[in-house]
């Protein structure tokens, strides 16, 4: 491995030691000398002797570290640069490498050693070399010591005489220049020199000479070559003397006519390539004036599509014409000129669409128009036209308005538009009916508007949409077309790789020209695409107007039809891409949605401007619901022609609606303030219409019944008011509370958007009577606000039941708003449970309260309580008679059910007083007189209690007045 990458070996011998010792001296660098060449090469300068090559190399950086003589590197030397780790680290073995043994060369020595006898008996056969050596030594050192005798300046490659300083050192001048009686010896001076001269002219040329003999062999050589190369060039030129004279023969016989014929053609063609040219250069001509035509007629895409193939015949076809080499910057002008025409007519336009009579019926105005403005602009990219639509858009919606408002006022007499100038001030003096005319045209006139704008956009939205599908499918076939010359590439390169390895040709050319195949084939199906079309000539088709063809004949179109029944041409060099035609829909659908806001917006300004004087919190609960479901009904309209529901008017609405609610709330829990203070706690007679009211909402529906005129007054009042089979007597405040409700239910339905408000404001009304009618009754109010003597039992049992009567009402009310909340909203009916359990503690109190009056009257009565006769005792006769004042009083008004279970609660309150009476004054049940006293007495309130009506069956079980016998 060292050796291979060292200096070659050095002969052995003594002699041969020598003469390249002398050789590899750096000192001297004296060339080795070498075998002669076929020729003799130019003889090497002194330039070229000190030059180092690398044969002056002794040893290399491989051959350093694989020197296996050496038991231990130099540390220091290599560690200084590569580090430590140079010595330590241990080369892994490789495991691609196989383990190379002296087995691997047995093959190599087998065949070479017949190879190395052979060379040992040539060596022997062959006289030594070493007399030829020496002497060729010898005269070397010779020919080497005559030279050096030689100065070095005759040797120099730069040496010249015109040089002074060169001549004056080779003619040394100031010898011959001494003056005085030394002309002999300068004469003798002078002769040495040239004697001197001519010793090294003969030096050099022995050396020349002796060279020249050297290579005497090899200039007999050339020469005889030359000689040879003489005779060669000689028949050379006789054999092409007469091949030239065979080819002018044959080209004088059978070429010159068929080559004129072809001439002849190739002229024809040419001439016709002239003619189509300057046919095509007229055609190019009229491109300007044809342009003028169409622009004159509003026909910009057409205009377009002109200029574009102009433009692209001036680069392919007319390239370097120089006649035309303005017309393309002129077609540019020309072009964005259009562009600002497209614009203006689109302005144009949408300002005749938008401002035209709202009474017409057509709802697109001139369509072909439309879609020959949009493609023009979708063609150069101008994508901004949609927002001078939006600006048209907003101004239409403004004069809509500001011409309903004159048209309006202008009917109205009263209003004198001399004194009242402000437009806004005129339709602030408009009543409510008048108004609501007004606001009625104006929804219906913008409901025509956007049906318009709706018709409008849907026209420029499919044009848009066929461009886009027109772009995927050219994709689509794009990709068919490159798969099959991709599969049709991989056949023909199967079928014709191994045709070429059978007749022998190259693989690689084959690859080569399998590649350049399809191109060329393309190119022929390009111009053989129609197989019955005739060639290019003078009479029919033109060669350029076949190219024209061709390269137009990329432009090619696809047809849809518009909502309006449009035929859209659709061309294939639209400059869109798939993201932006996608963006322009969005914006477009966009578009719409702002139109509906537009109209909202308007509307609301329009609501603002007439209720600044407050007149839309005026309104009373009819005109509002009419308002109420006007506005819902265009929000609805709208957002059925656009496909979103806008906002803006919703909330005015809202707002509008929350004072009225505000209002309506206030004005009935007034009124419900006001009935309560005048209520003096009597039972009322219930009027027909209440009944017919109560009678409405048995089936679970909630609804206000139409008033009857005639049949109301013939029907009279009813004593109590029948709710589902039972018997409620009430007060006239309780009916007036129950149809307060239903408004409040009614006016949910009516307007929906108040729902929840409705209920909270609901609750407040049921909780405030609630609490209003607790003071008056139990905490004793009316006494002052009313001025009753005092709280009867017939007061508290009517209140109870009137309690009772709204109690009923509260699931089916329940019912009602759960129907039209939202399932978010549903934790609000939890106020309706709240308002259910204060009810029932009323009525708890109230009958509390019931029970103690006569706990009291017990507790006075029996205290004085004595076991004597007569019998009954005067005690026992005037709690019977307090008894029967307290059925007397309810009974009427209380359902027999709940007045046996206070009666029950009552004489439980009599039995505990009567045996602590007894307990007090120690009478047991032992069977003696007083027993019997007590026995009889109580024999007679038991008589008279279940005497009374309704309480017949009642279980008194007085036993347990008794104490048990110890």
């Amino acid at each position: 491995m060292a050796s291979s990458h060292s200096s070659s070996p050095v002969p052995q011998g003594s002699s041969s030691d020598v003469f390249f010792k002398k050789e590899v001296d750096p000192t001297k660098h004296i060339r080795t000398v070498q075998s002669l060449p076929d020729v003799c090469p130019k003889e090497p300068t002194v330039t070229d002797q000190h030059r180092w090559t690398i044969y002056h190399s002794k040893v290399n950086l491989p051959a350093a570290l694989n020197d296996p003589r050496l038991a231990k590197r130099e540390s220091d030397f290599f560690t200084k640069t590569w580090g430590l780790d140079f010595v330590d680290t241990e080369v892994i073995p490789s495991f691609y490498l196989p383990q190379i043994s002296k087995e691997h060369f047995t093959a190599y020595q087998q065949e070479i050693s017949q190879r190395e006898k052979i060379h040992e008996r040539c060596k022997n056969i062959c006289p030594p070399k070493d007399t030829f050596d020496r002497t060729l030594l010898h005269t070397h050192d010779k020919s080497r010591t005559d030279l050096e005798q030689v100065p070095k300046i005759f040797m120099k490659p730069d040496f010249a005489l015109d040089d002074s300083l060169t001549f004056n050192s080779v003619l040394p001048w100031s010898h011959f220049n001494t003056a005085g009686g030394k002309g002999n010896r300068d004469a003798a001076s002078s002769k040495l020199l040239q004697e001197k001269l001519s010793h090294y002219l003969d030096i050099v040329e022995v050396n020349i000479a002796h060279q020249i003999s050297l290579r005497s062999e090899a200039f007999f050589r050339a020469m005889t070559s030359q000689h040879e190369l003489q005779d060669y060039l000689k028949k050379t030129s006789q054999a092409v003397k007469m091949l030239r004279e065979k080819i002018a023969q044959i080209d004088k016989v059978m070429c010159e006519g068929s080559l004129h014929i072809l001439r002849l053609a190739l002229t024809r063609n040419n001439c016709v390539k002239v003619y189509n040219k300057l046919k095509l250069m007229a055609t190019v001509h009229q491109t300007q004036p044809t342009v003028q035509v169409l622009l004159s007629t509003s026909e910009f895409v057409g205009a377009l599509d002109l200029i574009a193939t102009t433009q692209e015949v001036l680069q392919q076809e007319l390239q370097g014409i120089h006649s035309f080499r303005h017309l393309g910057s002129q077609l540019c002008e020309l072009e964005k000129l259009i562009d600002k025409m497209m614009i203006a007519e689109f302005s144009t336009y949408s300002h005749s669409d938008l401002n035209r009579p709202l009474e017409d019926d057509c709802q697109i105005l001139e369509e072909e128009r439309l879609v020959s403005l949009v493609f023009g602009l979708l063609k150069q990219r101008k994508l901004n036209f949609l927002e001078i639509y939006g600006e048209e858009m907003i101004i239409t919606a403004k004069n809509i308005i500001k011409q309903c408002v004159i048209n309006k006022v202008s009917q109205i007499e009263e209003i004198d538009t001399d004194v009242v100038m402000k437009l806004a001030d005129q339709m602030r003096m408009l009543n409510f009916p008048q108004w609501f005319d007004l606001l009625k045209d104006i929804f219906s006139k913008f409901i025509i508007f956007l049906q318009r704008v709706k018709a409008t956009l849907n026209i420029i939205h499919s044009v848009v949409l066929s461009v886009l599908d027109k772009n995927q499918r050219t994709r689509e076939l794009e990709e068919e077309i490159s798969q099959g010359k991709n599969a049709a590439k991989d056949n023909s390169l199967d079928t014709e790789v191994a045709y070429l390895i059978h007749e022998g040709m190259f693989i690689s050319d084959a690859f080569t020209e399998g590649e350049l195949t399809p191109t060329a084939v393309d190119a022929t199906s390009q111009r053989n695409a129609s197989p019955n079309s005739e060639p290019c000539s003078s009479d029919s088709v033109s060669e350029p107007e076949c190219t024209t063809d061709s390269s137009s004949s990329k432009e090619q179109t696809s047809s849809s039809v518009t909502p309006g029944g449009v035929d859209i041409m659709v061309s294939e060099d639209m400059k869109l891409t798939d993201l932006e035609l996608g963006k322009l829909a969005n914006n477009i659908q966009e578009l719409l949605y702002s139109a509906s806001d537009i109209c909202h917006d308007r509307a609301v300004k329009f609501l603002m401007s007439r209720a600044k004087d407050g007149f839309l919190e005026k309104l009373n609960s009819t005109e509002f619901i009419t308002l109420s479901r006007l506005m819902e009904t265009f929000i609805l309209d709208t957002e059925q022609i656009c496909g979103r529901k806008s906002m803006s008017l919703l909330g005015a609405l809202q707002s509008q609606a929350n004072k009225f609610v505000n209002r309506f709330h206030e004005e009935r829990k007034t009124k419900l303030s006001l009935l309560l203070d005048n209520e003096r706690w009597k039972q009322a007679d219930v009027p027909a219409e209440f009944q017919d009211l109560v009678d409405s909402i048995s089936g679970g529906k909630i609804t206000l019944p139409e008033k009857k005129s005639g049949a109301t007054e013939e029907r009279r009042p009813a004593e109590v008011l029948i709710v589902e089979g039972q018997q409620y007597a009430v007060v006239g405040t309780v009916l007036l509370l129950i149809r307060i409700i239903l408004e409040y239910c009614q006016c949910v339905d009516n307007i929906p958007s108040v729902t929840t408000d409705m209920l909270t404001r609901l609750s407040d009304l049921l909780k405030y009577f609630n609490s209003r009618s607790c003071q008056l009754v139990l905490g004793a109010g009316a006494l002052q606000v009313v001025g009753l003597k005092t709280i009867t039992t017939k007061n508290l049992a009517l209140s109870s039941r009137c309690l009772q009567l709204i109690v009923h009402y509260i699931p089916v009310i329940r019912a009602h708003f759960e129907a039209r909340l939202q399932p978010k909203q549903y934790n609000m009916l939890r106020h309706f449970d709240h308002i259910t359990k204060d009810y029932h503690d009323h009525i708890a109190e109230i009958s509390a309260k019931l029970v103690a009056i006569m706990d009291s009257l017990f507790d006075k009565l029996l205290s004085k309580y004595e076991v004597k006769a007569p019998v009954p005792s005067a005690c026992f006769r005037n709690i019977c008679k307090q008894m029967a004042k307290m059925h007397e009083a309810i009974f009427d008004l209380l359902p027999e059910e709940q007045t046996q279970m206070l009666f029950l609660r009552i004489n439980a309150s009599y039995k505990l007083h009567l045996k602590k009476q007894l307990s007090h004054l120690n009478v047991i049940n032992d069977g003696g007189p007083q027993n019997g006293l007590v026995t009889a007495d109580v024999a007679f309130y038991t008589g008279n209690l279940q005497a009374l009506k309704g309480l017949k069956d009642l279980d008194l079980n007085m036993a347990e007045i008794w104490e048990q016998k110890r």
